[in-house]
Formats: C-alpha cells, sequence, structure tokens
C-alpha cells in the first residue's frame, strides 16, 4: 500500500495527491492506494494515519513537506518504507513564523497554529532514521525547506536531487515509475 501524506495547510486534494492517485488507478492499483485528510495537530495526524494502514501489511508513506515528517515518525516507529518530497525536518522550528492564524488551501477551514502545535512535533521529532528505508526527492530551487538539510539528514538513502525546481517538486510526475518500483509495485 503507498500512503500519500499530504503537507501544512495541504489535503488529499493537492496537486500531487491527486496525480499519484490518477497514476495507480491507471495501474489498477487503486485499492492499494490512500490519502488521509491530517489534522493539524501532529498527534491527531498520526492516529489518522495508523488507523489508516492498520492490517494492511507492507507500507510505503510518500510524505510530502510536513508529510514527510509524520512519514519519517511512521517508519522509524512501526518500519517500513518512505518516499520523502522537499520534506519537513523539524516543523516545531520551521513553523514557529506561522504561529496565528492559518486557513487551510484546500477546504478554506481556519484555525490557530499554536505553540501545543509545536510542542507536539518536537515530541516527535526522531533523532536518527534508519536511511535505507527512505527515496528522497527534492529539487534545489525549493523556496520553502532547504534541501541541503533534507540531504544531510537522510544520507545514506537513495537520494535524487534536482537542480531547480520549487516546493511543489515541479518533477513529481516523473519520478512516478521509481516511487511505485521503491514502493515495491
Amino acid at each position: 500500500m503507498i500512503v500519500y501524506l499530504h503537507g501544512f495547510n495541504s489535503s488529499p486534494q493537492s496537486h500531487k495527491a491527486q496525480v499519484l492517485k490518477r497514476y495507480m488507478e491507471e495501474r489498477g492499483l487503486a485499492n492499494e492506494y490512500a490519502c488521509p485528510a491530517l489534522p493539524v495537530s501532529a498527534r491527531g495526524a498520526l492516529a489518522v494515519i495508523e488507523r489508516t494502514v492498520e492490517g494492511r501489511g507492507a507500507v510505503c508513506y510518500l510524505g510530502s513537506s510536513l508529510g514527510g515528517f509524520y512519514a519519517t515518525c511512521m517508519v522509524e516507529k512501526h518500519g517500513g518504507k518512505a518516499v520523502l518530497i522537499n520534506p519537513a525536518i523539524d516543523p516545531h522550528v520551521g513553523l514557529l513564523a506561522y504561529l496565528g492564524a492559518q486557513k487551510n488551501l484546500y477546504t478554506g477551514e481556519g484555525y490557530e497554529l499554536a505553540q501545543k502545535h509545536l510542542d507536539e512535533w518536537r515530541a516527535l521529532y526522531a533523532p536518527k532514521v534508519t536511511p535505507l528505508r527512505y527515496l528522497l526527492l527534492v529539487e534545489t530551487g525549493d523556496e520553502v525547506l532547504d534541501y541541503q538539510r533534507a540531504v544531510a539528514r537522510y544520507a545514506g538513502a537513495e537520494q535524487v536531487v534536482i537542480p531547480g525546481g520549487d516546493h511543489s517538486l515541479q518533477s513529481f510526475p516523473t519520478y512516478l515509475p521509481r516511487i511505485l518500483a521503491f514502493a515495491g509495485y
């Protein structure tokens, strides 16, 4: 099963989630794809992810940005694999500047990002990762996160560093066959 984990203020309606969903449907793998809507709370997000994969056997997470952080949490806690797309390394630091009123880009739902959210992310940070469980895809033009931090954090993992691009990973569709191969399809 491939579980797509969307990023901060995103949703299952995001472009990459929809592209992956269509790609898997076209290959007869619709039942092997899931993309849960993740709540703002880190504990809540992990509970949703754990319910999504319960009883599913082999899982490969595909985490984009904050979803990459959650994918890392799941892999280091429960095993499996993860493809990380411009992953957030330490959202408790990186999202500090976003404290206050927020709005989900897809649902329009408003909420307040508070210190308690940062504290939850800090508590879930995995200090060490198991490199062989990851495929890292980053673009050097990421305007939100420093791709070099991801390259360093996941040293020893299979890595694809693409010149240019942006935080959305413009080259994403190009890597769909590689993503499915890494996931075991």
